[in-house]
């Protein structure tokens, strides 16, 4: 009966999760949505982030990554169920990512397609980056 149980939990949590891939424009920037700005600290530093975004880096400059250690952070900022935007600079980065957060571990990820140059592009109002000391 347990295993039965967590069978069906497991797949309701699989079902109610979701990816989605979007376009970065003003109506999601103005949504209010909470946008995970998953680059580098010196891309942040390079070319700012958008605007009230939260940066937690995921793959470093090497392209390495600790899945376990981001996972932890993003907990400390999105409820679980909570809808929220991955950003990166091209749009590589977010959509690995985000489809593996969405599709293999139930979070509901909205992946903003063209990333950060993106946003560039359309004049989505950035802010400089300050690291937390």
């Amino acid at each position: 009966m347990q295993k039965w149980l967590l069978a069906l939990l497991l797949t309701t949590t699989a079902m109610m999760a979701d990816y989605t891939v979007q376009p970065v424009d003003q109506k999601v920037i103005d949504s209010k949505i909470k946008i995970i700005d998953i680059r580098t600290p010196s891309e942040w530093k390079t070319t700012g982030l958008v605007k009230g975004s939260i940066p937690i880096m995921f793959f470093d400059e090497r392209g390495n990554y600790d899945l376990n250690a981001f996972v932890t952070e993003l907990n400390k900022k999105i409820k679980k169920g909570e809808h929220f935007a991955l950003i990166c600079n091209s749009g590589s980065r977010s959509r690995i990512l985000g489809a593996h957060l969405g599709q293999k571990m139930g979070y509901n990820v909205l992946d903003l397609q063209g990333g950060i140059q993106s946003a560039i592009a359309k004049r989505i109002p950035l802010e400089a980056y300050k690291p937390i000391p």
